[in-house]
């Protein structure tokens, strides 16, 4: 289990980790925190470059904490809150992730989710440092405020089109 564990908090955590690389530099083939600023205002979100950089600093964060297995439940969340948001980006497109929809966001929105519930396993930073319990009304609440703070993002941030404009669904946002 532990195996399992440590190879799913890893690959996981380090591609949330890249994607949040992309959204703010020119790494992994990202168009750099220009780029990811424009693609927000693409995506219907206000809040300019302080968006895309909160977006890409919360995924490499989440990402590579989920990667050590380190503060897991709050790593998870982070991780939650990130890719719920692209969630409600990719909705209109439906599910199947060839029509640019929801299904990869979803994916790791429920693995970071049973990584709050299950914990990191024995081969993490949680385990070394002697946090191999969480309390499960911690690992709930996580796995419960990570896709709500998700949601209250994308409401508080969103950009109602201007007259006239139509909403772009043309890019992905992830």
């Amino acid at each position: 289990m532990d195996t399992g564990l440590l190879i799913l908090r890893v690959v996981v955590g380090l591609l949330i980790a890249g994607h949040g690389v992309q959204k703010v530099s020119h790494r992994l083939g990202g168009d750099g925190l220009a780029g990811g600023t424009e693609e927000f205002r693409r995506d219907g979100f206000r809040g300019g470059p302080l968006t895309a950089l909160a977006a890409g600093t919360g995924q490499v964060g989440s990402g590579l904490f989920l990667a050590l297995g380190a503060l897991t439940p709050a790593a998870a969340m982070v991780a939650m809150g990130v890719m719920t948001v692209a969630i409600t980006v990719k909705l209109p497109h439906g599910l199947r992730v060839q029509d640019d929809g929801y299904e990869y966001p979803l994916v790791l929105v429920v693995v970071a989710g049973a990584l709050a519930l299950t914990g990191p396993g024995r081969w993490s930073v949680d385990h070394a440092v002697g946090l191999t319990a969480w309390p499960l009304g911690l690992s709930v609440a996580a796995a419960v405020l990570g896709p709500a703070s998700g949601l209250l993002t994308r409401a508080v941030l969103r950009r109602p089109p201007a007259r006239g404009e139509a909403a772009d669904c043309a890019r992905p946002a992830d």
